[in-house]
């Protein structure tokens, strides 16, 4: 009777973790792509030009008009999405993997290894080539092609590996990886509990949540991981956005950038940029989160709870 019920919690499969993610991704990534680009810009603003959140979009609304608040959608809405579908896929064969053979149960210790596990894999296969090219188009400024170095996503990609070879698209890998493998440890781990802890809802129970549950999850579950990985978050955006092309680099890796930006710039400039991505990353979780846990609760009541009857 028991091993019944362990099999009436299995988890989800993976393909469907990885389509939920990926649907979400979509979402999030159409709502807050204007808080990406302005992250951005702070982070590469090293004359004082932008005053803070408000006055950058303001001042890239003037100059160039609304449209540049969505610069680099293509390529973010895509790598959101093989993000995701790549992270949650992932994380649940991981899970899968670290459970207890005999119980069926997830110790903290292999949750937080699975996530960190999936972040370092999607900041090596998907994140990484596809934020240099974001943030090379975002970095840009002004709306006419014929003054823009990098014309879309495709061009700015060929444009790369021809001026600095095909590893220039994993430019500032290593401070992805840290980031990634951090924030998905501290995501999934969090997700979890606070779903626990607030809806008392656990995977494998065929309990469906509604989506503003999902979301204050998701919100709450996505705010630790951008204070820890500040530095990472800046340290990355540097290293993408400097061109092979142009002769000597200034940064020369990651603990160099760190060590570079401390002594010119400041120890407070290694979190530049963290405000902005409190606004993206925990509403983004938030809506990701919505949409991925209809999903999988949908497919949680209509299949897994029908086979175990």
């Amino acid at each position: 009777m028991a091993e019944k019920t362990h099999e009436s919690k299995k988890t989800i499969p993976p393909y469907m973790k990885a389509l939920s993610g990926s649907l979400g991704g979509v979402m999030e990534a159409c709502c807050l792509q204007p808080i990406d680009v302005i992250k951005t810009r702070l982070q590469l603003d090293r004359s004082g030009s932008y005053k803070g959140i408000i006055h950058c979009g303001t001042t890239i609304t003037r100059n160039e008009g609304v449209r540049a608040l969505w610069k680099g959608l293509t390529p973010f809405a895509t790598h959101l999405t093989l993000k995701y579908a790549l992270r949650m896929g992932s994380n649940a064969v991981l899970q899968s993997a670290f459970k207890d053979s005999q119980t069926g149960n997830l110790s903290h210790h292999g949750r937080l290894l699975s996530g960190f596990g999936a972040g370092v894999l999607e900041a090596l296969v998907i994140v990484t080539p596809f934020e240099v090219v974001k943030i090379r188009l975002q970095q840009q400024k002004g709306l006419s092609p014929e003054l823009l170095k990098y014309k879309g996503p495709l061009h700015c990609a060929r444009m790369i590996i021809r001026e600095e070879g095909m590893l220039g698209l994993w430019a500032g890998a290593a401070p992805t990886v840290m980031r990634n493998g951090t924030n998905q440890a501290a995501m999934f781990t969090a997700k979890n509990a606070f779903d626990g802890l607030l809806w008392e809802r656990h995977e494998g129970d065929g309990k469906l949540i509604q989506p503003w549950q999902s979301m204050i999850s998701g919100f709450l579950a996505g705010t630790a991981g951008p204070v820890c990985t500040g530095p990472f978050d800046v340290v990355k955006t540097r290293l993408m956005a400097q061109s092979r092309s142009g002769g000597e680099l200034k940064y020369k890796g990651m603990l160099h950038a760190i060590k570079t930006i401390y002594v010119e710039e400041g120890l407070l400039t290694l979190w530049k940029g963290l405000l902005p991505r409190l606004m993206r990353i925990p509403p983004g979780q938030a809506i990701m989160w919505a949409v991925a846990d209809q999903i999988t609760g949908f497919y949680e009541r209509r299949y897994m709870k029908n086979a175990s009857l």
